[in-house]
């Protein structure tokens, strides 16, 4: 009787301190809104929320050490901030790569394509079909989504802005009626 009463009281106190250790929360900052690239950040820029967070993350008690510095990259609304995302100077686009503006045709793109995904951007059907063969064809490229402007007026062009390598940008302008394709969150599928 007393190794069953044992079991059951070393039981509960173990169960008891892993659900603590699993339930740390921590406060962190996240962004309340979208911070274009090299934008100083302010006091209303972010936000505290509670999250069980190991590293990476800065901590609601870090909170000086990057209001008034520039985002070095887009900050989009409601993600957790991270240290290195901001700094002293905007560094966008990275070196290596370039943003272009993409003007897509409506159905030429998903309709709740947002910033942050990986898409392939494609020539269109009258832009492939006006290039003829294969070989003289802009073939697609691959990039991240940085920016996505709603049409000016019904039934007009989204603006779609795409990351992409700078090796490829030359090639990319060249694409006639661009379509926007969106790929996995993660690999490296070619488009």
């Amino acid at each position: 009787m007393w190794a069953g009463t044992g079991a059951v009281v070393v039981s509960a106190v173990g169960f008891a301190l892993v659900g603590q250790a699993v339930g740390e929360r921590e406060q962190v900052l996240v962004l309340a809104h979208d911070v274009p690239a090299g934008r100083v950040l302010k006091s209303a820029d972010l936000r505290a929320v509670e999250v069980a967070a190991d590293a990476g993350v800065v901590p609601l008690a870090d909170r000086g050490t990057v209001l008034g510095r520039q985002a070095k990259v887009p900050l989009v609304a409601g993600s957790l901030l991270a240290p290195g995302q901001v700094g002293t100077s905007a560094v966008f686009p990275p070196r290596g790569f370039s943003q272009l503006a993409f003007a897509v045709e409506p159905g030429g793109a998903p309709p709740d394509l947002a910033r942050g995904e990986r898409v392939a951007v494609l020539p269109g059907p009258d832009g492939a079909a006006a290039a003829g063969d294969q070989e003289t064809a802009p073939s697609a490229v691959a990039g991240t989504v940085t920016g996505v402007r709603e049409p000016e007026s019904a039934g007009g062009p989204r603006v779609v802005t795409v990351l992409v390598e700078t090796g490829a940008a030359r090639r990319a302008a060249q694409l006639e009626h661009p379509r926007v394709v969106v790929l996995p969150a993660e690999g490296r599928e070619a488009p």
